[in-house]
């Protein structure tokens, strides 16, 4: 669809990957023009909000007792529908802004499966946000156009797309998902897990921002280097005294291991579904991983080890659902075939 022009101003359109952990805007004509944390700040008592994105991520942890930061998503889905069309809102008002665009045509990366009712509530919150026309495309097709791969060829392309709340794989071949399958375990996952197992053996409490920083700094997925350590501030739940401990890496890399074989798992059940001649094409051009989890230190060697068979990790996994958001955009035969009704 050609830009239109009124004015000095324009219609243009706009790709969105809505992740539970990050917001990534993709501006037809321009790139990828925003990313930012899916979080939320607002006051206790009253419901405003106070700070969206960065901002917000930072009060974390750090809030008084009358200030929450929340997201507003979870699992890759809308929880809070009325925060969610605000952080939609602005998102969007604050691209139209520093583009000058009017009322786009709006298309948002959603995980796969998701239901009826949650669909309604995305396409309601993004038109309440400013959208003129709302479409829907699944966010493995999405990662997988991003990363480069050839979706609409009739070859079997297996995507890993590891969120933060959902992991999804998908094996494509001509434009759709052939076989799939969406589990509600991400980063934020693996996050829970590192906290969880340093409060349980060594008796300390730390925050979300935390064990992420953690798991981004020290976790591996397979073969930890023994020497390397991971330095942990928090409280101690014995006498509520600040302390500061170094972990070896080796035992946060243990911390993740069950969240991570469910995803291993998930992968494997999609194969075992594969058609033959498409798995001759996944064994030949291997899978690709995409979205924040395929950051993790030797994913790949982790997933290949348990399929035997070669693993990719995509140029940009942060940005693969919104540029494939991007290029479906701008191939309306494809938007049109792979969108959701």
């Amino acid at each position: 669809m050609a830009n239109k022009k009124i004015g000095s101003r324009y219609y243009k359109d706009i790709g969105i990957d809505l992740g539970t952990a990050n917001i990534v805007i993709f501006l037809r004509g321009k790139g990828i023009i925003m990313e930012e944390p899916s979080v939320v700040a607002i006051h206790a008592r009253t419901g405003e909000i106070l700070s969206i994105g960065n901002e917000a991520k930072e009060m974390i942890g750090r809030t008084p007792a009358d200030i929450i930061a929340l997201r507003p998503l979870r699992n890759g889905v809308i929880a809070d529908f009325n925060i969610t069309r605000q952080m939609l809102s602005y998102y969007i008002n604050k691209a139209l802004k520093k583009h000058g665009v009017m009322k786009p045509r709006v298309l948002i990366g959603v995980p796969m499966g998701i239901t009826e009712v949650e669909r309604r509530a995305v396409i309601e919150a993004a038109s309440h946000a400013g959208a003129k026309e709302v479409f829907l495309i699944e966010e493995p097709i999405a990662a997988a156009i991003g990363a480069g791969l050839p979706v609409e060829e009739p070859r079997g392309n297996l995507i890993v797309d590891i969120g933060g709340g959902t992991t999804e794989v998908a094996l494509i071949s001509l434009g759709g998902i052939v076989e799939g399958k969406s589990i509600r375990i991400g980063g934020d996952t693996l996050n829970m897990a590192i906290l969880r197992f340093i409060r349980r053996k060594y008796n300390v409490d730390i925050g979300e921002r935390t064990a992420e920083r953690i798991k981004i700094e020290n976790a591996y997925a397979i073969a930890c280097p023994q020497e390397e350590t991971a330095n942990v501030k928090g409280r101690n739940l014995e006498n509520g005294l600040p302390v500061s401990l170094d972990i070896p890496a080796a035992e946060i890399s243990e911390a993740i291991a069950e969240p991570l074989n469910a995803i291993l798992e998930a992968v494997r059940s999609t194969l075992e579904k594969t058609p033959p001649e498409l798995a001759a094409d996944v064994m030949t051009y291997g899978m690709t991983l995409a979205g924040g989890g395929a950051l993790l230190k030797k994913i790949d060697r982790f997933l290949s080890h348990g399929t035997n068979m070669p693993v990719y990790v995509a140029d940009n996994p942060l940005s693969c659902v919104a540029l494939g958001t991007g290029y479906a955009l701008e191939n309306i035969q494809f938007l049109r075939k792979s969108a959701l009704k």
